[in-house]
C-alpha cells in the first residue's frame, strides 16, 4: 500500500464498548450507514482466547441490527468464506494473539486482498491496529509471539485506540500513551492518530473523516502534536515522513 488514496471502506473504531452502554452501541449507526445491503459478514475473533463465545456476542449483535456474521474459526474452507462474505469484521483484544491467529491461519494476504478488492472492513481497538503497517502502537502485553509485527497494511498511518491525555495530577510514574507514542517516532515514520474511546476513522477513497463526539490527537515525526475535532478530514495529515518529503 503506497498511500491514503488506494484505500476505500475501512471503519476503524477505538473501542467496541463506550462506558455507560453496550457492545458497539455508540456505534450502531456509523456500523449500519457504512456496511448498507452488505449483508453477510466474516468476523475474525482472534483477539480472545474463548473465539466461541466472542463469536456468539458478535453474531447476536450484528444480528440485532440487521447482519447475518459468520466467525472465521468456524469454517472449514477460509477462502471461500472470505469470498462469499460482503464485509470483514475483526474484533478487539491483545493484538498480539490477534495478529498470530492471522498468520496462525494464513490470512493476512486473503484478507488483505479482498478488502483491497472492494469488501467493507470493520475493525475494533486491536482489529483497528491490525489494520495498520504493524503492531508497534499496541499497549498491549505479548502473551503470545508473532512470526512478525507486520500486519494487513490497509492504510499507511498507525492507530493508538484507546487514547489517554496524560493525567497532570497523577502520581504514576509510569510511561503515558503520549509518552510511548513519542518513542515509536523516535524510530518509525507512521502517522499514529490517538484514537480516544468512542471515536473511529472512516476511510473511503482516499478520504479519511473522524467520527464521534471526541477529538483525535495526531502525532508526526519531527512534529508538534495536533488535535483534530470530530468530522475533519485527515487524509494529508496522515502522510508518514518518508511520503510527505518524498
Amino acid at each position: 500500500m503506497t498511500g491514503i488514496d488506494k484505500v476505500r471502506g475501512l471503519l476503524l473504531i477505538s473501542s467496541s464498548t463506550l462506558y455507560g452502554s453496550g457492545y458497539l452501541d455508540h456505534v450502531e449507526d456509523e456500523i449500519k450507514h457504512f456496511l448498507g445491503t452488505a449483508t453477510k459478514t466474516v468476523f475474525v475473533p482472534f483477539a480472545v482466547h474463548d473465539r466461541t463465545a466472542y463469536a456468539m456476542k458478535a453474531r447476536q449483535r450484528f444480528h440485532k441490527m440487521g447482519f447475518e456474521l459468520r466467525s472465521i474459526h468456524d469454517v472449514s474452507n477460509v477462502q471461500r468464506a472470505l469470498d462469499e462474505a460482503d464485509a470483514v469484521f475483526v474484533g478487539g483484544g491483545n493484538t498480539f494473539r490477534l495478529l498470530k491467529g492471522l498468520y496462525d491461519f494464513d490470512l493476512l494476504t486473503p484478507i488483505r486482498e479482498r478488502v483491497t478488492a472492494g469488501a467493507p472492513y470493520i475493525g475494533s481497538s486491536a482489529g483497528s491496529i491490525v489494520a495498520c503497517p504493524t503492531l508497534k502502537t499496541t499497549k498491549d502485553m505479548p502473551v503470545v509471539q508473532p512470526p512478525s509485527f507486520d500486519a494487513l497494511d490497509l492504510v499507511p498511518f498507525q492507530i493508538s485506540p484507546h487514547y489517554l491525555d496524560p493525567d497532570p495530577s497523577s502520581t504514576h510514574m509510569g510511561e503515558t500513551q503520549e509518552e510511548r507514542i513519542m518513542q515509536f517516532l523516535e524510530e518509525n515514520v507512521q502517522t499514529v492518530v490517538g484514537l480516544r474511546e468512542g471515536s473511529s476513522l472512516r476511510v473511503d477513497d482516499g478520504e479519511v473523516a473522524l467520527k464521534g463526539l471526541r477529538s483525535a490527537r495526531i502525532f508526526r515525526c519531527r512534529k508538534e502534536p495536533i488535535e483534530v475535532a470530530p468530522g475533519s478530514a485527515l487524509a494529508e495529515l496522515l502522510l508518514g515522513c518518508a511520503e510527505a518529503h518524498a
